[in-house]
């Protein structure tokens, strides 16, 4: 008998968040809003708003996830990292978001000051570690929910993959309350990552980052710099369509949606997915996992 995904059956229910970076311009903004309108409606558990190295988005950031907090009704999670800023500046962003309205936060160390490749350094007077910056939230702001990341492939900059673990597990323990994985192209990568993570008594929610890939070159050049392989067999999916944007679209979105199958297949529930500030290969993966939008979460994005 073929496999039934229990999804398609409507047994299992699909949860969803996606993830957006602050406008610089009044183009982006516009397109960003467009992509928050058409995704909303589709009831995400949150949507994420990054935070450029060094708070370089710090009000872009705030002024993007204070509007979603007045224009819809999905909880919102600011991201926020500990790179170039003391522990006075970061505190008063934590409070800054819980003013606004914000109860989750992505909490990150940061690119180093000087750009990927280059070694961090903390700030004399800030937070010294991502599980440092935990703490210091946890103490400020107890009942927020506070997301880290996690690399199925391990950190560009990590010695070994153990000594990646120690870093999630030290997360765990300063109070994170979930993970959420750099994209990966190889879903082997992830089923691994998961296992090994409960094997060393991390038990939060290890959640998939999924990217659909509009544009292969750009972000096979992104995955170099993340740590993030890139397969042979997914490169040739792209192969011949540089210049055919409309039918590398339709690949982007099959290739997509045979990840996020696959792994619901394996029974993974949830997914977070990097829109690049786009919603149409992102609403068309969601609609083939089953997600609609309905009365309720139509909703989401006031008029």
């Amino acid at each position: 008998m073929p496999n039934q995904r229990l999804s398609r059956a409507g047994r299992r229910p699909i949860r969803v968040s996606f993830e957006f970076f602050p406008p610089k311009t009044p183009e982006m903004e516009e397109t960003l809003w467009r992509s928050v309108e058409r995704l909303a409606p589709l009831g995400p558990t949150f949507m994420s708003v990054t935070y450029g190295a060094g708070g370089s988005t710090r009000e872009r950031t705030h002024a993007t996830v204070a509007r979603m907090v007045k224009e819809t009704d999905i909880p919102p999670a600011a991201h926020l990292t500990c790179v170039s800023a003391t522990r006075e500046e970061v505190d008063a962003v934590v409070d800054g978001y819980r003013e606004a309205g914000v109860r989750h936060i992505v909490a990150l160390r940061g690119d180093p000051a000087g750009g990927v490749g280059s070694t961090f350094e903390p700030h004399p007077g800030g937070y010294a570690s991502t599980a440092d910056l935990i703490s210091g939230i946890r103490r400020r702001a107890p009942e927020i929910e506070i997301s880290v990341s996690a690399y199925p492939e391990k950190h560009p900059e990590s010695p070994s993959v153990e000594a990646d673990f120690d870093v999630l597990k030290a997360k765990v323990d300063a109070g994170a309350t979930r993970a959420i994985t750099q994209f990966f192209f190889d879903n082997g990568h992830y089923l691994r990552y998961v296992d090994q993570a409960r094997a060393r008594g991390i038990h939060i929610p290890i959640v998939p980052g999924i990217v659909a890939v509009s544009n292969f070159r750009q972000t096979a050049n992104f995955a170099t710099r993340a740590g993030a392989t890139v397969p042979d067999w997914f490169a040739a999916r792209f192969d011949g369509l540089e210049n055919d944007p409309q039918t590398r679209q339709l690949i982007a979105a099959a290739v997509a949606a045979e990840q996020v199958f696959d792994l619901v297949d394996h029974g993974v529930k949830d997914f977070h997915f990097y829109t690049m500030n786009k919603a149409d290969l992102v609403y068309a993966v969601c609609h083939l996992l089953g997600l609609r939008p309905d009365s309720a979460a139509a909703g989401a994005v006031a008029a």
